[in-house]
């Protein structure tokens, strides 16, 4: 799969992303950098133990890395979730935690099947 093929299958904005970063060759770079980012990670285990503060920090983080890798469904999702973090409404939050896991795996899976 193309890195083109790959922000369609994520749902992404590949002419965004590429007129902010200028060259697939540095945007191929991120994206993969992107599977070592535990912010989702950190965001369901702080979830897991009610830790509203850390799951803020971890979604915010999540949500700016999508933003300015133009990952737009998974930061949409990420933007829902720290808003409701900032709100301190976790059982909202965990109750849209499948929607941003949902949307987490169909970018992690797009980006795995890059050539």
């Amino acid at each position: 799969m193309t890195l083109k093929e790959c922000y369609t299958a994520l749902e992404g904005n590949y002419e965004d992303v590429i007129s902010r970063l200028m060259t697939e060759k540095l945007v191929n770079k991120f994206v993969l950098k992107f599977l070592n980012d535990g912010s989702y990670e950190l965001l369901v285990n702080s979830l897991k133990d009610n830790n509203i503060d850390e799951a803020f920090r971890a979604s915010h983080t999540l949500k700016g890395v999508c933003q300015n890798l133009s990952f737009t469904k998974l930061y949409e999702s990420s933007h829902t979730m720290t808003e409701l973090l900032r709100d301190k409404d976790i059982a909202k939050a965990n109750d849209f935690l499948p929607k941003v896991e949902a949307d987490y795996l169909q970018t992690v899976s797009a980006i795995k099947n890059l050539d």
